[in-house]
C-alpha cells in the first residue's frame, strides 16, 4: 500500500461503464514522512477530498476493490485520520 496526498482531480467525460459514478484522483505519494515528486491517478472509492492523506492499494488488489471488478491500477481505500510516529 502507498501513502499519498490528494492534489486535484481528472476529469474525464468517456470511461468505461464499471468506473461511471467514480472520481479519478491525482495523488501525491508520500514516502518517509515528506511528499515525493511522484503523483498517481487513482480510483476514489472512499469519498477523499483534496488536500486529504490517503491510502492506495495498487494491482490486482486494486481491481477488487471496486465492485463490479474494474480494469483499474489504483484505487483509494482509506482516509487517514491520524499518523503516530
Amino acid at each position: 500500500m502507498i501513502l499519498g496526498r490528494v492534489q486535484g482531480s481528472v476529469v474525464s467525460t468517456h470511461k468505461l461503464e464499471s468506473l461511471v459514478g467514480y472520481k479519478l484522483m491525482v495523488v501525491q505519494c508520500i514516502e518517509n514522512r515528506k511528499l515525493m515528486d511522484k503523483f498517481l491517478i487513482a480510483v476514489d472509492g472512499v469519498g477523499a477530498g483534496i488536500g486529504e492523506d490517503v491510502i492506495v492499494t495498487q494491482g490486482s488488489s486494486a481491481r477488487m476493490a471496486l465492485k463490479p471488478d474494474a480494469p483499474v491500477d489504483a484505487v483509494i481505500v482509506g482516509i487517514l485520520d491520524e499518523k503516530q510516529v
